[in-house]
């Protein structure tokens, strides 16, 4: 693959600013001063046709009057002059374009129509547009400033990827003083063609950027916003400040899911699954850039903290705590030998208070004593300025131990708190000059270690690549559970009946409690013998949300008569509460019966943004009351599932607890996976609950359920409702080689990192020549990643497996990646020596080439060196044109026309 599009974008060689002035206030003035100022390393050109210079620089009335070559133009001209000037860029061949102008879709329909009339005029030219209505964009390397802020970052290694002008000109003049610096900066605005997910691709790839940070109000592209910053949190630490986690009000919901589950909840879902950390504020944005750039890493989340004063020791304790972290327990043998080393008085425990009067050599001590406790995952080293402290000389041996702890034995993460002013800033500078991550305050400190554990966290649920649908023994029957929501929806209705929900469990193997509906109190009485006493009867109808709102369930009935005269009691009440609701009847099912039940909810919510969200958490009446939930965003699997229950309170319920044995957490996790695979196979799903899932030792079983539906967007492909492709177990193939090899083709997974690396250092170093196209003897760390870990809806990679001595074997693998044109993809094959000739290169591509004609792609490339003589007679027999690169001498572009276009 080649240098990705916005590559030309940040690294332009000539700039034209369309509507360069001299007029003081004017944006265009302000857009061409600082790219003066910044001594941008190329040229720029003013095109205006009032003027004859602009702040001394000769001007064009347009681009065929210069007559010049431009990498980029940036627009500053009202917003009706942007599509002729698009136009003009066109032609001229500018591939790049900034629109700062505003009055575009943030205006309203008639702005929309204009900015869908820019976008046209870019795709046909091949342009790309950053905005409108945005701040612009910087590249401090090279001297560009295409913004009209009267900020000038600093050059840097961090990223700064801001939705908001406003708040990225705060956030650099918050920066600045700070001595700061970025590797790029750029604003989105109306990201009517750029978006996040473009961003980050490119980002995820740039030498200049070590660390990505966002600033989102709002996604319009999930599914692209998920992609690119899945593939950039694989490449470096991506940290994310979110705008609007509070919602106004709550809307309107069907379900007590609906009802509980915020936006907010599920784009920190999101975030989870996609690597990245999340932050509230501009000062934890820079923490948390710094600290995770800092290559420091932790195992899990213990932390201990050492200091010389009590009272701040508690404060980061409780810091601690309230961000779900683990004081560390020293062992007995770490206590003893801070017993040897510090005075009668220390604290004994965590925190470890080494007094007021700790000498540099006292800190020193019982830092290596804590620092080798198994138990002790990181440490926070704190210092107040008290009468005998020596600032300078605790940085010093602080910054001694931590020198270079990739050497040590000991390689644990160890923050600094120096607090105060004056005092202390002779030993900050040292900290500082020994890269050790210090901070003013203890909430501060206790902070940037928690997002070494979150980065953690997230980081393995971003390895975490589950299939739709789990290997069982008994499927799910998803063309049944199809069917009934298909005859719910031509029956013009939106929420499936008690008996029709009690379906959909059933197709999903989900445990239920057996339910009939009765139109009558002989019916119900029928149904009642059938079922065996004791029963519950519930009110079935279409309008009641909620039984108990209408007081329509009656639990434990035990007797004939009584089912009788209930039956009535439910009509009746129900119409007191809701005069129009329409009744269909009562359902009768056996009442379940547990000494030891816990009443758990388990439920899915359609994220306008992110699609299908799961909750899990208390379940019966009062859950809105309760509150206590976790989500999470599927697909998911049992690493994924027991992460998101042990993040609720009900939790701690669900063991032993007093005279209550532990539940059937196996059953539990089932059902979760079900429910996982009934929202990615079901995208008619708007809202559900399972409310109450009654779990004891036996198992779990559902006492009641809940769906809301409606259709799903016509021209969808499958999952496209998700906004994380599952790992797709359909593409799965079992083949054999015309010698007899049985072989397995199939999708790659991260775990095949390994794998992957032992079949390129296997290669002949021809085959790995004539494949990377350069002399290598293995993948770099960077490569493997974006070799394994790949976004399976824009890129597809196949191993085809075979077994040796009982061991698997790689044969080959074969790969696509989407063009940004999504319109073609790039491919690459290569096949292991002692398997070449054997007929697997033809098989391996035309199951490529048939997946890249099911994603819709048009056109399938590749670059082939020309000596490459088996590969060019492949791509002969698979029907691929080929021509010589016009770029690179030795390179044959080869390619097939896979399908029609799209659209």
């Amino acid at each position: 693959m080649g240098h990705h599009y916005l590559n030309q974008l940040f690294t332009p060689q000539s700039i034209a600013v369309f509507g360069a002035s001299d007029s003081p206030d004017g944006v265009g003035t302000l857009v061409f001063k600082n790219l003066l100022n910044a001594k941008f390393k190329g040229t720029v050109y003013p095109i205006n046709p009032k003027y004859a210079k602009v702040q001394e620089h000769v001007a064009f009335p347009n681009l065929v009057a210069l007559n010049k070559p431009v990498d980029l133009a940036v627009i500053t001209t009202p917003a009706a002059s942007v599509p002729s000037i698009l136009q003009q860029c066109g032609e001229h061949g500018v591939k790049g374009v900034v629109v700062l102008s505003s009055g575009f879709a943030e205006t309203g329909a008639r702005g929309a129509r204009l900015q869908k009339d820019a976008v046209d005029i870019a795709q046909q030219y091949g342009m790309h547009i950053i905005g409108p209505n945005c701040l612009g964009i910087m590249r401090p390397s090279v001297g560009l400033n295409a913004t009209f802020s009267r900020n000038q970052a600093l050059p840097g290694n961090l990223a700064l990827v801001s939705q908001s002008g406003g708040m990225c000109t705060a956030i650099l003049d918050w920066a600045s003083p700070r001595q700061i610096g970025f590797s790029t900066v750029m604003t989105l605005g109306d990201a009517a063609d750029v978006d996040f997910g473009d961003v980050l691709d490119f980002l995820a790839l740039d030498p200049k950027t070590d660390s990505i940070l966002l600033y989102i109000e709002g996604v319009h592209d999930a599914r692209g916003f998920m992609s690119g910053l899945r593939t950039a949190s694989r490449m470096k630490p991506v940290v994310v400040l979110k705008a609007g986690r509070y919602e106004e009000g709550s809307r309107a919901a069907s379900t007590h899911t609906g009802a509980i589950v915020g936006g907010s909840e599920a784009f920190t879902a999101a975030l989870e699954r996609a690597g990245a950390v999340q932050v509230d504020t501009i000062s934890q944005l820079f923490s948390a850039a710094q600290i995770l750039s800092s290559g420091l890493r932790t195992q899990q989340n213990r932390l201990l903290i050492l200091t010389n004063g009590g009272g701040p020791g508690v404060m980061a304790t409780d810091r601690a705590v309230e961000t779900g972290l683990r004081m560390a327990s020293l062992n007995p043998p770490t206590l003893a030998e801070l017993n040897k080393v510090l005075p009668p008085t220390w604290s004994h425990g965590n925190p470890v208070d080494i007094l007021g009067d700790a000498t540099p050599e006292r800190y020193a001590a019982a830092l290596q004593c804590c620092m080798k406790d198994e138990n002790v995952d990181g440490v926070l080293v704190m210092l107040t300025p008290q009468a005998m402290t020596d600032p300078a000389g605790v940085a010093k041996v602080v910054a001694n131990l931590c020198k270079d702890p990739k050497s040590s034995k000991i390689c644990k993460p160890v923050l600094a708190c120096w607090m105060g002013d004056e005092q202390v800033a002779g030993g900050r500078e040292i900290l500082a000059a020994a890269n050790v991550p210090h901070f003013r305050t203890p909430e501060a400190a206790v902070e940037a270690f928690s997002y070494l554990t979150h980065y953690r966290d997230n980081q393995k649920m971003l390895m975490q690549v589950p299939p739709s649908v789990q290997e069982q023994t008994r499927e799910p029957d998803v063309q049944g559970a199809r069917l009934i929501l298909e005859s719910v929806l031509a029956e013009g209705r939106r929420a499936l009946s008690t008996t029709e929900s009690r379906a959909i469990l059933s197709a999903f193997r989900i445990p239920a409690v057996p339910t009939i509906l009765t139109r009558s109190p002989a019916e119900a009485l029928v149904a009642a013998e059938s079922l065996g006493f004791p029963v519950v009867m519930k009110i079935s109808s279409p309008d009641v949300l909620h039984k108990s709102d209408v007081n329509g369930v009656r639990l434990n009935i035990a007797s004939a008569h009584a089912v009788r005269s209930i039956y009535q009691e439910l009509i009746e009440a129900t119409k007191r509460g809701m005069p129009d609701a329409r009744i269909e009847g009562i359902t009768v099912e056996r009442m379940h019966q547990s000494n030891s039940a816990r009443e758990l909810m388990i439920g899915v919510v359609r994220d306008p943004v992110f699609g299908p969200i799961i909750s899990f958490g208390m379940g019966g009446t009062a859950v809105e009351i309760h509150r206590d939930h976790a989500v999470a965003l599927p697909p998911l699997n049992d690493y994924m599932i027991k992460k998101t229950v042990c993040r609720t309170r009900v939790a701690r319920l669900l063991g032993e607890f007093r005279n209550m044995p532990k539940i059937n957490f196996e059953a539990l996790w089932k059902v979760l996976q079900r429910v996982s695979e009934m929202v990615c196979e079901l995208p008619e799903i708007v809202e559900m609950d399972i409310n109450p899932l009654v779990a004891d030792a036996d198992g779990v079983v559902a006492v009641d359920a809940r769906f809301t539906i409606n259709y799903p967007p016509v021209t969808a492909r499958r999952y496209d409702h998700m906004a994380i492709h599952p790992y797709p177990n359909d593409l799965v193939k079992h083949l054999q080689l015309p010698d007899g090899t049985d072989i397995i083709i199939r999708p790659i997974r991260p775990e095949d990192a390994e794998m992957e690396q032992e079949f390129v250092r296997n290669l002949s170093k021809e085959s790995r020549y004539m494949r990377f196209m350069q002399a290598l003897r293995e993948l770099t760390p960077d490569m493997l990643v974006r070799l394994t870990q790949i976004d399976y809806d824009r890129e597809m990679a196949f191993l085809a497996l075979t077994r040796q001595d009982g061991k698997e074997v790689e044969m080959g693998v074969t790969r696509y990646a989407i063009n940004p044109d999504r319109n073609s993809c790039e491919f690459a094959l290569v096949i292991a020596d002692e398997f070449q000739n054997r007929g697997l290169g033809g098989v391996m591509m035309n199951i490529l080439i048939d997946t890249a004609r099911a994603r819709g792609l048009r056109y399938i490339d590749g670059e082939v060196l020309a000596h490459n003589h088996g590969m060019l007679k492949l791509m002969q027999r698979l029907g691929f044109e080929r021509q010589k690169s016009d770029i690179e001498d030795g390179i044959v572009i080869v390619r097939k026309r896979v399908g029609e276009m799209c659209g």
